[in-house]
């Protein structure tokens, strides 16, 4: 695979299509701040080693060959090149060892610190945000999780080409570092690159319309929505197509799944739902992302129940969950006034005294907020879990007595097939007195039909 400067982009790969020849051997070099001043006491802390692993796992997830993996530990950010003149020197004799075509630092670079590095190693230097960026855009299978991708991808390189002009020339398809899915013709001029941003924010203005009417459309014949959320790898996936009939990709890889789907659902009372998984959120999201995909995740915006997946046995769960929830916040979700699941998952690969301890941590939540223990792939906890979703939904509902006439079986019908019916008695007159719990969307839809029929 042919690596090269960040505005430069190797040949697409066609859909499905896998990489030919050897993988691009890739040195990871992960710094970590020697101390957390100026984030809060409470901010839950994240393991250099876990970290580390999460780092080489973004790196796996795009077939990059791993050559190794170096903590480096940081007093102060240098300007020029992030970290010091020493440990570049250290990690270029690393470069050269490994014959490493490519260097994954993971942190946000600036454009100097991002050429500085490339000069001082003499290999092509990729950041968080833009290898973030790559793996979406390897992931996008639909034209609008492409399009999302795109313009995320183009807000940054547009940051990037400051006194890079000499660098950039027609491109043939696809907007990546190392290359991939993509359909445009980046040009060496940031006006011609805006217009291509302008355009697709149409496009996606479109989408988001498309998506308003769908909604709009489901509210009346309304189910409730039921949104999955999570830290990458959380098992978001397994869990959709357990509790569904399923079809979405579920691998131990981050961010498996992109593109949102929407499955209809049946809880155990009989309450019908559409269950909805989303991409997984990760620490650091670039900015632009969010921004990008907000159309997709506007499902989750708007959901009546959102389950938080969490990777219970994974050593850096509680600051997983809390990316978690800041992202959430800046998607305008507030958590206070929301129903909001707590899922425990993979519980299966604890052993008992991790079990034991988890136990514990959730028994300290109030019992309206207690998390549920699940494992998506034996079904420990899903029943439960279901039916605490019904009861958040039911709690929500109108409960009403209604009587029906002996002529209208389309309004019976349409009860027991909208409603949860709780009671129903014959009376003398031939009419049908029910007693049911309703949703508030359909309730109106209820009172027209009786008020025709009378």
């Amino acid at each position: 695979m042919d690596i090269r400067r960040p505005d430069i982009v190797s040949t697409t790969l066609a859909d499905g299509e896998e990489p030919r020849g050897t993988p691009t051997r890739v040195l990871v070099v992960v710094p970590v701040r020697s101390s957390r001043r100026g984030e809060g006491a409470d901010a839950p802390s994240r393991s250099a080693t876990a970290k580390r692993d999460e780092a080489v796992g973004l790196a796996a997830a795009i077939d990059l060959e791993v050559t190794e993996a170096v903590i480096v530990t940081l007093n102060e950010p240098r300007p020029a090149t992030l970290i010091g003149k020493g440990k570049v020197e250290e990690l270029a004799g690393l470069v050269t060892a490994h014959d490493a075509g490519l260097v994954f630092v993971d942190a946000a670079l600036s454009p100097v610190q991002q050429r500085n590095l490339e000069k001082a190693w003499k290999a092509k230097v990729v950041d968080r945000t833009g290898l973030i960026l790559e793996i979406f855009g390897r992931r996008a299978r639909t034209k609008e999780g492409g399009l999302q991708v795109e313009l995320a991808h183009l807000s940054y390189q547009k940051s990037r080409l400051v006194r890079s002009w000499t660098h950039l020339e027609r491109q043939r398809g696809g907007f990546g570092f190392l290359g991939g899915p993509g359909e445009t013709q980046i040009e060496a001029d940031r006006r011609m690159i805006q217009e291509r941003i302008t355009r697709i924010e149409r496009e996606l203005e479109q989408v988001t319309r498309t998506r308003r009417l769908h909604r709009q459309s489901r509210r009346r014949v309304p189910y409730p929505i039921i949104a999955l959320v999570g830290y990458t790898n959380a098992g978001k996936s397994t869990l959709f197509n357990a509790l569904t009939t399923g079809g979405v990709l579920a691998q131990d890889l981050l961010f498996a799944t992109l593109d949102p789907t929407l499955r209809q659902m049946r809880l155990p009372r009989g309450t019908k739902a559409i269950l909805s998984d989303t991409v997984g959120f990760i620490s650091d999201l670039p900015t632009m992302l969010v921004a990008a995909f907000r159309a997709t995740l506007e499902e989750v915006i708007e959901a009546d129940v959102i389950l938080h997946v969490r990777d219970v046995s994974h050593g850096d769960t509680e600051a997983q969950a809390a990316d978690v929830k800041a992202i959430l916040g800046d998607l305008g979700v507030d958590q206070a006034t929301r129903t909001i699941i707590e899922v425990w998952n993979k519980v299966d690969l604890l052993d008992p005294e991790s079990r034991e301890a988890a136990r514990n941590r959730a028994e300290r939540h109030e019992p309206e907020a207690r998390p549920h223990f699940v494992s998506a792939i034996t079904g420990e906890g899903l029943e439960a879990l279901l039916s605490a979703v019904e009861d958040k939904l039911r709690a929500a509902h109108d409960r009403m007595t209604v009587t029906v006439a002996a002529a209208d079986g389309a309004t019976l019908h349409w009860i027991h097939e909208n409603a949860e019916v709780e009671a129903r008695e014959a009376l003398d007159s031939g009419e049908t007195r029910v007693t049911l719990r309703i949703a508030p969307a359909k309730r109106d839809q209820l009172e027209r039909r009786l008020a025709q029929a009378s």
